[in-house]
């Protein structure tokens, strides 16, 4: 109980939020407001205060911090450890991915080996996912942000041209290329920002001065696919992320400034370096190696 409530606490300290640190935690907001409000109570202390509508920690909750922080990562290496103990023919792993189309080959091939290895998967933009990585919320993640972070190992799983992906219907997808100054007639749906998809489509749009007729942000790529079937735009996908279907049409992008390819959205898959020798965490990277 104790342990829960620091934690409700620290998360609520680091966010600044119970509305952001309940989304984190997995928990309702006012099972938060009572964890904090319990652990106050019953050690007779205040950790925040309230101020023109602000939550602020107070003097007391910040010299708190830093031990319970201390007191949270022991947990998180322990449960780790727990997790990682035994044969590898058993054990869980958590994975963070953007797109399903490297990583799903490489977990198919890794529980061919390692059938009763519990594995989840968790998904979410590029930054999302690095996040949950240093977090310790995912073992593992996959992401399309070159992350120079020393703490990091990193692989790089390949790479695929941004393209255009519109409803057979739509007068571009009659094209066996289209021209990027083609979209300044188009409705233009667009990933969150933070998704790597996002900000290679904006530079591109940039450097080529092309401005869409309009943009509607769509927060995941199975949502974005889905109003494209139901022509409601166009969007720009990496080439092999878009799922077959017989309303869709993928086309390859030309036409960017100075004659440039179009960009190349890159995969990689990161893994905490401290962590990188764990049985099941190096497992993993031998298959992503190995293809055979």
């Amino acid at each position: 109980m104790l342990v829960s409530q620091l934690k409700a606490f620290f998360t609520v300290a680091r966010l600044g939020s119970v509305t952001l640190a309940a989304k984190h935690l997995g928990l309702s907001q006012p099972t938060v407001t009572t964890q904090i409000r319990a652990l106050e109570e019953h050690y007779g202390v205040e950790l925040f205060r309230r101020e023109g509508g602000r939550l602020l920690i107070s003097d007391a909750g910040v010299l708190l911090m830093p031990r319970v922080d201390q007191l949270l990562q022991q947990e998180i290496d322990l449960e780790f450890a727990l997790r990682n103990a035994g044969e590898l023919q058993r054990g869980s792993l958590r994975i963070g991915a953007t797109a399903p189309y490297y990583v799903l080959s490489i977990v198919q091939r890794y529980r061919q080996r390692f059938p009763q290895v519990e594995i989840t998967m968790a998904a979410g933009n590029s930054r999302q996912m690095i996040d949950a990585l240093q977090e310790y919320r995912v073992d593992i993640a996959t992401s399309s942000h070159l992350e120079e972070d020393p703490r990091l190992h990193r692989l790089e799983l390949g790479a695929d041209p941004l393209a255009l992906v519109a409803h057979r219907d739509h007068p571009l997808a009659r094209l066996a290329q289209v021209r990027l100054s083609a979209l300044a007639g188009c409705h233009l749906l667009m990933r969150e920002r933070g998704s790597m998809t996002r900000q290679l489509t904006e530079q591109m749009l940039a450097r080529a001065k092309v401005q869409p007729l309009s943009c509607m942000e769509i927060a995941s790529r199975e949502a974005l696919r889905e109003a494209v079937i139901r022509q409601m735009g166009v969007s720009i996908f990496a080439a092999n992320e878009v799922c077959e279907h017989p309303d869709l049409r993928v086309i390859p992008l030309t036409g960017m400034a100075n004659d440039e390819a179009a960009p190349l959205v890159r995969e990689y898959l990161y893994c905490l370096k401290d962590r990188r020798d764990s049985r099941l965490i190096d497992s993993f990277l031998l298959a992503c190696r190995h293809k055979d």
